[in-house]
């Protein structure tokens, strides 16, 4: 046992997860090639990811719609060439059946043509690129997250709602975070009173809360995903800046909020879904996921677990024949499930409609801190590429 080293525990448990299928020449059976990134900073992200499948499948009993599982687990540690490589055994060593996960879109970027051209279906949990949700859509490719724009939007509007007239906006220095600041122009009518891009490594914020603190905003709207919001939010309050609204997208949720604790009470988020959701699917979820795992899931959780389900309903309605394509992609886009979301059904390009919500950040009686939902903002909201899809 001396010589029984943690890399070999990974590895076994990576095996664990494969091992159903060795069977599978003699009982029929689904196999599901799962893509998160488990390596470097944004590691906590795909371990929710991960744990949300994975519930949802073990609370089916191990099966999808009636069928045995396996998973393949696959790290794409947040590098498109080594997605694809291992994307590509999962597809031709392997032969999943369906490809489920990723969280960020260079990633959904990097392997959804090897996947959808090898005719699978590719089920995208987190990323929801705008260059798939118009004419790029694909027949092969749905989406149980959102467009990325709209969760911006969702703040635009909230900001305009809300009265504020002068906004500042801070963002990273990537196509994403000029993705964030089109997405919250697009709904906010009020006066940008600067729009500041930052490096996407940058853990000093000093220069810009200065500039911030002299402009005196209505509010502050910043998208700052990881590390940068972690230390962000902590600057941010140690600035005694608190008292100007901070409006964000993915910079408090779930998978930051361990590690940014009192220092976000009180700042708000945009999402679809939130822990506190009286929707009795999501209710069963959250305490499930609470009696199987010492954190609070976040959405890549919650997306990840209805994907589960949304396979589950989708092969059962096709009487687990997973050799007609066809048939699996009218039964997906049907979405036979119960959603923790309430309510759910795919657009013209396979990407969601949905309701939205402005959230906040509370402390729990338990002491974790968590999102909950405040207010709907946007109801049985359509993405604005779904008309430019021709599927």
């Amino acid at each position: 046992m001396s010589g029984f080293r943690r890399r070999d525990l990974v590895a076994g448990t990576t095996l664990a997860l494969a091992l159903p299928s060795l069977g599978r020449t003699q009982t029929p059976g689904v196999k599901i090639g799962l893509v998160a990134v488990r390596t470097g900073p944004a590691a906590s992200l795909g371990t929710h990811l991960r744990d949300g499948f994975l519930l949802g499948l073990k609370q089916l009993d191990g099966k999808l719609g009636g069928l045995p599982a396996s998973v393949v687990d696959i790290d794409d540690e947040l590098r498109p060439e080594v997605a694809v490589t291992k994307v590509r055994a999962a597809l031709e060593r392997d032969k999943v059946d369906f490809v489920v996960g990723v969280v960020f879109s260079n990633i959904l970027q990097a392997i959804i043509r090897p996947v959808t051209e090898n005719g699978t279906i590719l089920i995208s949990t987190n990323a929801g690129p705008s260059s798939f949700a118009g004419r790029g859509c694909n027949p092969n490719l749905f989406v149980t997250s959102y467009n990325n724009d709209q969760v911006h939007s969702v703040m635009g509007q909230a900001a305009q709602d809300a009265g504020y007239r002068r906004v500042f906006v801070m963002v990273p220095n990537y196509q994403a975070g000029k993705d964030a600041v089109a997405g919250f122009r697009s709904r906010f009518k009020g006066e940008v009173l600067d729009e500041v891009y930052v490096p996407l490594n940058q853990l000093d914020f000093s220069a810009e809360l200065a500039k911030i603190a002299a402009t005196k905003p209505d509010a502050l709207f910043t998208f700052m995903p990881g590390g940068l919001g972690v230390n962000l939010v902590k600057q941010y309050r140690q600035a005694g800046l608190a008292s100007i609204p901070f409006l964000s997208t993915f910079t408090v949720d779930e998978s930051t909020l361990p590690a940014q604790q009192d220092a976000a009470l009180g700042f708000y988020t945009a999402c679809p879904w939130a822990p506190n959701m009286t929707v009795p699917a999501n209710q069963r979820f959250v305490q499930a996921f609470a009696s199987a795992h010492d954190y609070v899931p976040g959405s890549y959780a919650a997306q990840s677990y209805d994907s589960a389900m949304l396979l589950d309903g989708a092969i059962r309605q096709t009487g687990g024949k997973l050799e007609d394509k066809a048939a699996l992609r009218t039964a997906l886009k049907a979405a036979p499930f119960e959603s923790v979301r309430g309510p759910f059904r795919f657009g013209a390009n396979q990407y969601p409609v949905q309701d939205f919500w402005l959230c906040q950040v509370v402390k729990r009686p338990d002491g974790k801190f968590a999102t909950e939902t405040l207010r709907k903002v946007l109801s049985n909201d359509t993405d604005p590429y779904a008309h430019e899809c021709r599927m």
